[in-house]
């Protein structure tokens, strides 16, 4: 499977791209993390696409940050640029200012984007969570989305994942599943987010193995530990293929 890092963009994110290049398959970027701002994920996507051209890269894409022109202009440019894909979601709301909301939904935005401004080879991907029914996931997966993150991974989200995978493997749909990695020194950001731990330094081969066939690929993050980005891919490297 494919070992994807989750990137946050700063200043040095052209340095630090190079220093995880080789530990990884390809990175998801994130998208002004948390409504605040930071280089755009797109931008960044199209830079590291350009100096990387084997490797996986596809941002998030925000909508409660983009008005419809520059989700149709940052789409084309995805487009043109030939990023692997954008994972297109609602987010989180503006750290400034009030959110944008003139495309109402993921499914507006991925219906624009396709029907109005005309994308050609551009693949469009959904996020879904744990925190729905199966049959509402399930249902979402059906929809016509070209891939699918997988959000919220935890022992008790198990189950609902193989649910996603076998629907995947049915459409032919790639499927990427979030795998957050609790540390000693991420201890409040994890808190910050919300999300429940997949793993913890020491287990994460131990969960790595149990995604080896339900998954094309994992999006693995110590969410603001970076030293710890480093030991843990380190880790994941026997999973890559």
């Amino acid at each position: 499977m494919k070992i994807l890092n989750e990137f946050v963009p700063t200043r040095k994110f052209l340095k630090l791209a190079e220093e995880l290049k080789d530990l990884v398959d390809g990175w998801n970027v994130t998208d002004s993390a948390a409504g605040f701002p930071a280089p755009s994920g797109v931008v960044v996507s199209c830079l590291l696409k350009s100096k990387y051209p084997e490797k996986y890269v596809c941002p998030i894409f925000i909508l409660h940050y983009k008005g419809p022109v520059e989700v149709g202009g940052l789409a084309l440019a995805a487009d043109i640029v030939g990023l692997d894909g954008l994972a297109v979601t609602m987010g989180d709301k503006p750290r400034y200012g009030e959110p944008i909301k003139m495309l109402p939904s993921s499914e507006a935005a991925r219906d624009f984007i396709r029907n109005t401004v005309k994308t050609k080879n551009l693949k469009l991907g959904c996020l879904l969570t744990a925190r729905r029914s199966i049959e509402e996931t399930l249902a979402r997966v059906r929809e016509p989305w070209d891939f699918v993150y997988f959000m919220r991974l935890e022992d008790s989200s198990f189950e609902a994942l193989k649910a996603v995978s076998a629907e995947c493997k049915k459409l032919n749909k790639p499927l990427f599943a979030y795998f957050l990695v609790g540390t000693a020194k991420n201890v409040e950001t994890v808190k910050m987010i919300g999300w429940p731990t997949a793993a913890t330094m020491e287990t994460v081969e131990e969960k790595a193995a149990q995604l080896v066939g339900l998954v094309d690929g994992i999006i693995a993050t110590c969410a603001g530990d970076a030293e710890g980005d480093k030991e843990m891919l380190r880790k994941l490297q026997k999973f890559r293929s």
